[in-house]
């Protein structure tokens, strides 16, 4: 049979604008290995369409939680609500005279107002309206909350739930309010509690002036007890030390220390000076001695031998030693050497009596020191304790007389109480309830339950881990959806096997099921054919002859699909081999109700022919089928031997040999038949499938260098996702009779 161009292969033009797909990119071959899809943030659209999926589910959720709040809160009890407002005026004087009298307002209102609060809940202003009106029976308190023994019930102080004090905002009020299913018992308590807190806030008052007073004047005698004794102690340590005040005398011996520190340290230097003259005198240089401060004549005398010696040098020059004036000159050279030896000895003597002069004042001088500085530390030592006594002998008489004078202020205090608290605004029945809000509790429930809803029903979408849609997958694996195929109930859960009845029409090819209804079976006709012609058309530019048809795990429509693709492929006149290339669990030969007794597996095995084994379909000449054969458990050592070399012999002589194999996972001949086929098509059910799974199978493909044409959505339906909104359009459209 001739073959025909590669643009015959173009399916009729309805069928390949047929709106049963969705419209997508064409193609949806595997990208490089390594290369992953872009992370896309899911659009807000698909969380509208999940609440429009749920739409009923939040509604009787939502009305069944409205219904049931209403009913609880028309059934409850109402509560009326009294207010009592008092109002704190913190400006009054708080006494007549003393600092109480100029005492202004602190800037503490909100401790101050939260302590009144405190104040009114307590047990002292709460037990005797409690007592009056009954409180406890009308609360419900029972002997098991109180405690059996009646010692337990006296001692144990009130609490009252249903009263509530609070304070409006940036005001000095106070709001005593109080709930009751009376609404005049309400009120009196309401007032009876206010007018409780003014009398516990007066008799406070009262109390602690007078307790004040009283304590002030025990602590009276113990002061001035303290206060003599302290005085007496003042006194005696004066007498002891002979001096009225110890710090006078510390500071006039402290000027004197370091008077006598300074002439001390001259001292020294002085006596150093003498030292080093004397020692140099001692040496016997003369010049040494002509260095001293008393040698001034001795330089005189020396000048006179100079000259003498001059003299008596030009003398000797000129006369003999017998002239008179040589004699004469050298009596006086030698009458001037003995004057000068004479005064350097006085020179010598006087120098060390001036250092034995030096070094005896510098020892008075230490000496002095030392004596000082021993009195000075001792009236120093003995300072410290006296400052101590002084201190508290001020201090003991100050306290005294600062408590002498509170005493009478408080006294004359005690007698002007001026109380800043006043009821401004009595509690009165109210009119209507405020418990139960029946308009916001219904209001609350509705919102809450809303929430709930519409949050539970995003959660478990979110918590949905299967394929549902192809923006899903192609946000996930970067790999395209080339088809949805539509459920079709009644094929679930068993095999649709295809009959061939004689047709004009190839579509009569697909057998309905006694229960399907038509325009199921008719929209899976039009999703397979566009299928056909993504596959076939993905790439214009290189033509499919073999195609693998395998999903990520079993019963997930692979089969279905192999067989419906063949069919559609063979009714366009296109020659087309489908082989059965699951030798374990086969299923094809069911399908069309075929002999399976030999096929794939006897080609493989015993090497027949396997032109031998084709099986066509009566009606479609153009359909070749090669069943499996006898399972075998062997499948991936026979497929290894023998299927390249089948699949290269069928390639010319058919137009498209799909071959259905086995799930990828967990078994190795589908790797295998990967390889060595044109493109792979994977199948995975829409909401059942899991999406690591099919990332797994396509992750596995591409480390293979296989060619994945795409993924197929099986059994997917209008509910899953909104991208399959067009199920329900076309659903219509068959099921309207036609005028043929």
């Amino acid at each position: 049979m001739p073959k025909e161009p590669n643009n015959a292969l173009m399916a009729p033009i309805e069928h390949r604008l047929s709106p049963v797909f969705p419209p997508m990119p064409l193609g949806g071959f595997a990208p490089p290995e390594g290369v992953e899809g872009d992370a896309a943030a899911v659009p807000l659209s698909h969380y509208l369409w999940i609440i429009k999926r749920h739409r009923w589910k939040i509604f009787a959720f939502v009305a069944a939680v409205t219904a049931a709040t209403w009913l609880v809160s028309s059934r409850i009890t109402p509560v009326y609500e009294s207010t009592a407002t008092v109002d704190i005026d913190r400006q009054s004087p708080q006494g007549v005279i003393g600092q109480e009298a100029a005492r202004t307002a602190l800037n503490d209102s909100d401790q101050f107002l939260a302590t009144q609060i405190s104040l009114i809940q307590s047990d002292s202003v709460l037990r005797p309206v409690a007592e009056k009106y009954s409180l406890l029976e009308h609360e419900g308190f029972t002997e098991a909350d109180r405690g059996n023994s009646p010692t337990r019930q006296e001692d144990a102080p009130v609490l009252l739930k249903k009263l509530r004090v609070s304070r409006p905002a940036n005001t000095y009020l106070l709001k005593i309010s109080y709930r009751s299913p009376d609404p005049r018992m309400a009120a009196n308590v309401s007032n009876a509690v206010a007018q409780s807190y003014l009398e516990h806030t007066y008799n406070l008052r009262i109390r602690s002036s007078a307790s004040l007073s009283s304590f002030m004047e025990k602590q009276l005698d113990e002061l001035r007890a303290k206060m003599e004794q302290s005085s007496e102690a003042l006194m005696r340590f004066e007498r002891e030390l002979n001096v009225i005040n110890p710090e006078e005398k510390t500071n006039i011996l402290s000027a004197r220390l370091l008077q006598l520190n300074t002439e001390y340290t001259n001292a020294q230097a002085d006596r150093v000076r003498r030292e080093s003259v004397r020692n140099s005198v001692a040496g016997g240089a003369r010049q040494a001695v002509q260095a001293s401060g008393q040698a001034e004549e001795l330089r005189r005398l020396a000048e006179r031998l100079n000259e003498a010696r001059e003299k008596f040098v030009q003398i000797r020059s000129h006369f003999g030693v017998n002239h008179p004036e040589y004699r004469k000159s050298s009596a006086q050279v030698a009458e001037i050497e003995r004057a000068m030896n004479s005064m350097q000895t006085d020179i010598a003597s006087r120098v060390e009596v001036e250092y034995q002069q030096a070094a005896a004042r510098e020892t008075m001088l230490q000496r002095a020191v030392s004596e000082t500085k021993g009195e000075f530390d001792r009236i120093n030592s003995r300072s410290f304790e006296y400052q101590s006594l002084k201190r508290e002998a001020e201090a003991d008489k100050k306290l005294y007389e600062e408590l002498v004078r509170k005493i009478r202020e408080a006294g004359i205090n005690a007698g002007f109480q001026n109380s800043a608290i006043r009821l401004a605004d009595y509690a009165r029945p109210a009119i209507l309830p405020v418990f139960p809000n029946i308009r916001l509790n219904v209001l609350i429930a509705f919102l809450l339950a809303a929430f709930l809803a519409v949050g539970g029903a995003i959660m478990s979408d979110l918590l949905d881990t299967t394929i549902r849609d192809p923006e899903q997958v192609s946000r996930a694996f970067n790999t395209e959806v080339i088809g949805t195929l539509p459920s079709v109930k009644s094929w679930r859960g068993r095999l649709g096997t295809l009959a061939m009845p004689a047709l004009p029409s190839a579509a009569g090819a697909l057998t309905k099921a006694k229960d399907a209804p038509e325009s199921a079976i008719t929209g899976f006709e039009e999703a397979i054919r566009t299928l056909r012609n993504s596959i076939l058309l993905s790439d214009v530019d290189r033509r499919l002859r073999s195609l693998l048809v395998t999903s990520a795990s079993p019963s997930e429509g692979k089969s279905t699909t192999g067989a419906h693709l063949a069919l559609t492929h063979a009714e366009q006149g296109k020659r087309t081999l489908l082989i059965d290339g699951d030798l374990r669990k086969p299923s094809v030969h069911k399908r069309f109700s075929i002999n399976a007794a030999r096929g794939l597996s006897n080609v493989l095995v015993e090497g027949c022919d396997w032109r031998e084994l084709l099986v066509s379909p009566e009606n479609l000449p153009e359909l070749h089928i090669l069943p499996a054969g006898p399972p075998s458990r062997r499948a991936p050592d026979l497929i290894a031997r023998g299927m390249e070399e089948l699949l290269e012999q069928a390639a010319p002589e058919y137009d498209l040999v799909i071959l259905d194999g086995p799930p990828l996972l967990g078994f190795a001949e589908p790797l295998q038949m990967a390889t060595i086929v044109d493109g792979v098509v994977v199948v995975a059910r829409a909401g059942s499938t899991n999406r690591k799974s099919v990332g797994t199978v396509l992750s596995t493909l591409r480390r293979l260098r296989a060619t994945v044409v795409g993924v197929v959505l099986n059994e997917v339906h209008r509910e899953m996702s909104d991208s399959y909104h067009y199920y329900s359009y076309y659903s219509r459209y068959y099921q309207q009779p036609k005028n043929v």
